[in-house]
């Protein structure tokens, strides 16, 4: 007789301060620490670089998904700074797949241990199983198996790091390579002053909407505590969850490496990642509003890979940022929509915000 497949039960931590994505009424300036998990399956002594957002979010989403997990990591970043010489951080089985498998392995993983536990041959519970593939992987090489898995349900957590290029193989532009980002493949110059010409690929509205059996969720490794609820939550769905998260990369985007959870913020406060969850029984979009909405300097004028822009591609971003503020539903203030206009933005140089001048350093 087939065994019944028990699944585990992660609850949700509490939600308040900086560290959230939900409304509060203490505000998101004072120190806040939340009670976490004490088990940390991503240890000490991988060979990230310093400030790494991948590696941040790969700790965070460790520990809230706990010892009962396995975990893929398709060819990327983490693959090659967490597996150097035979040796990784983890305390959880870990495999490592080509960059287009991802999906189909993690398929094949989950469709596995379920006839395990029915046939008897695995005690069970059904473990906590995560694929983390990197936006190469997730939004271009392996969207096709991830989407297969995703269409087929299989119960598992699919998540995209997302920190917009080919940072593996040398910062070449990926398809969330942001408007005006500078990469190794796409230089500024006098044909394109700008850098990359594209807008970005809006990668986790795709899989909701392609997919609206599915729990779908943004992040950004700014909001620790949404992260690790996300997590759980997509992890405690009963098919296949996926959630996109904004983790930026200090080596390709230039920027002084105690800065990453603050960009992780701003991206949200500017209007340029907006961070919400899908839920698949509403089949509705839930948005995070955040408390302060910068202008897009304010994110931009942190990263050197942004330092070349001229005016025109400032108020370019500025108006998709405002497009965003409308989508999910808050005012655009007076201040973003006269952002807008590249005339606002000639004199950027000897202004607050000033690029490339105080590049790095933080608005």
């Amino acid at each position: 007789m087939a065994k019944e497949v028990i699944r585990q039960y992660l609850p949700l931590l509490e939600e308040e301060g900086r560290g959230a994505a939900t409304d509060d009424d203490t505000g998101r300036d004072r120190h806040y620490l939340p009670v976490l998990p004490d088990e940390d399956p991503y240890q000490a002594g991988h060979r990230t670089c310093a400030g790494c957002g991948p590696a941040i979010e790969y700790r965070w989403v460790l520990k809230a998904a706990g010892q009962d997990t396995v975990v893929a990591g398709p060819t990327g970043c983490m693959y090659v700074a967490n597996s150097t010489y035979l040796c990784t951080p983890y305390t959880v089985p870990w495999a490592h797949t080509p960059i287009a498998s991802g999906g189909s392995f993690t398929s094949g993983v989950a469709a596995g241990y379920e006839a395990l536990i029915r046939k008897g041959r695995h005690p069970g519970p059904y473990p906590n199983i995560i694929v983390m593939a990197g936006d190469g992987s997730a939004a271009d090489i392996g969207l096709g198996s991830i989407s297969g898995a995703l269409y087929r349900n299989h119960d598992a957590l699919f998540i995209c790091y997302d920190n917009e290029c080919y940072a593996n193989t040398g910062i070449q532009v990926s398809p969330t390579t942001p408007y005006a980002g500078m990469t190794t493949f796409t230089p500024f110059g006098k044909a394109r002053p700008e850098g990359t010409t594209l807008p970005p690929k809006n990668l986790a509205k795709m899989m909701a909407a392609g997919h609206p059996h599915c729990y779908v969720a943004t992040t950004t490794v700014g909001y620790p505590v949404d992260l690790m609820n996300k997590t759980r939550k997509g992890l405690n769905h009963r098919g296949a969850a996926f959630m996109h998260c904004f983790t930026p990369c200090q080596k390709g985007w230039v920027y002084q490496t105690s800065m990453t959870v603050e960009i992780g913020r701003r991206v949200v406060e500017a209007g340029l990642f907006p961070v919400w969850e899908y839920d698949p029984a509403e089949r509705e979009y839930h948005y995070f509003h955040p408390p302060v909405q910068r202008p897009v300097t304010d994110y931009l004028a942190m990263q050197g890979r942004f330092g070349h822009m001229l005016p025109e591609h400032i108020a370019s971003i500025q108006a998709q940022a405002n497009r965003n503020w409308a989508d999910i539903g808050m005012d655009v203030p007076a201040e973003l929509r006269e952002g807008e206009d590249p005339a606002k933005h000639v004199r950027l140089r000897e202004e607050t915000y000033s690029m490339p001048l105080n590049r790095g350093v933080g608005a």
